[in-house]
């Protein structure tokens, strides 16, 4: 595996020229900065294809098993939750403030303009009406920090961590677009369960002469997103919608790249499969699309506590359908070519492929 660290200007300029014409850059610009940054993490493969925990193994069952009694679930649950703001907290994330800021803020007037969707009622990260509270909304851009802390324990700030992280995942998408689009430009983006929309804004931010959608199924979510875009001035104000990712009701071959950012170990196989499908329907010829989520080979995650593995997989339902699903080869079942993984930090892969031009 390749470690990538190329922290870049926000304003990064596109790849390639109109499709199928020539020029370009030729290759990622590295930005230099003043400010000392964090050593390069390490990123290592374990020696399994995925963890001891995750699947159908003993273990696995045992966990599940554990998981499914009721009384027992709630204390693992509340501890979870307990984990995960404390967790935050030492790093220097104000969950709690960050919460409020949104709860006590006019968001309401964004949800009423949203319809409830009709299903998407599972429980997940120890909220009992999972992605549809506001409470989960309001919790969701700090938890999402966590992840990049987490990552890079040894990044002194979330910034710093985020430099490699997302840096990390916007430059495998910049090579992987550049090598096999044959110089289509990048116009239009779409981010599949975005959420609140941090990586919306991450690749607003990279590609600022591109026009980006983020797009979830949670209307508590797209509030927030639209709440916090209301803020910021851009160029090119991001768009946000409402919808299933399986079935957006967007435009066919209307989008250059499409990109999942922590979803799909969120949805079962059936899910991940239909989002695949659906992204490959919505990218233009030479499109890319861009998975980021944890690695089934992660040495990270193949060696959590039997504590933090068991608390994991009491808040996330779907944890061993998408350990178990082979997505390379459900990415190339849906017609795309030129797939491609990578170790993006300590904890996430990438995996990047192509609609054939």
């Amino acid at each position: 595996m390749m470690a990538l660290y190329c922290p870049r200007p926000a304003t990064g300029a596109l790849l390639g020229g109109r499709c199928g014409g020539r020029g370009g850059n030729g290759g990622i610009v590295v930005a230099s900065t003043a400010r000392a940054t964090p050593p390069p993490a390490k990123m290592e493969e374990g020696r399994l294809d995925r963890p001891r925990w995750s699947g159908e193994t003993p273990l696995s069952r045992l966990v599940g098993a554990l998981i499914s009694f009721k009384p027992l679930y709630s204390v693992m649950k509340l501890a979870s939750r307990q984990v995960i703001i404390s967790t935050a907290e030492k790093s220097n994330i104000p969950w709690r403030d960050m919460a409020r800021e949104i709860l006590e803020s006019d968001v309401h007037k964004e949800f009423e303009r949203i319809r409830d969707p009709s299903d998407y009622l599972n429980p997940f990260h120890a909220y009992d009406d999972g992605n549809l509270s506001w409470l989960a909304a309001a919790e969701a851009e700090a938890a999402t920090m966590s992840i990049a802390k987490r990552a890079i324990p040894e990044a002194s700030t979330v910034e710093e961590a985020n430099k490699i992280v997302r840096g990390n995942w916007l430059t495998a998408i910049e090579q992987h677009h550049l090598k096999y689009s044959g110089n289509c430009e990048i116009n239009d983006i779409l981010d599949v369960g975005c959420s609140v929309g941090v990586s919306t804004r991450f690749l607003a931010e990279r590609f600022p002469s591109a026009k980006a959608t983020g797009l979830d199924l949670s209307p508590y979510f797209v509030a927030v997103a639209e709440y916090k875009e209301k803020k910021i001035k851009r160029k090119n104000p991001i768009r946000w919608v409402h919808a299933n990712g399986e079935a957006t009701g967007l435009p066919s071959k209307s989008f250059d790249l499409v990109t999942l950012a922590y979803v799909c170990h969120e949805c079962p196989a059936r899910a991940i499969i239909g989002l695949v499908e659906e992204a490959f329907r919505l990218l233009r010829p030479g499109g890319t699309i861009a998975l980021t989520d944890n690695s089934p080979k992660s040495k990270v995650l193949q060696e959590l506590s039997p504590v933090l593995f068991t608390l994991l997989k009491s808040t996330e339902p779907f944890l061993d359908e998408y350990y178990l699903l082979d997505l390379e080869e459900t990415m190339r079942e849906a017609g795309f070519v030129n797939v491609n993984t990578i170790l993006t930090d300590p904890r996430h892969r990438t995996v990047t492929a192509t609609v054939p031009l």
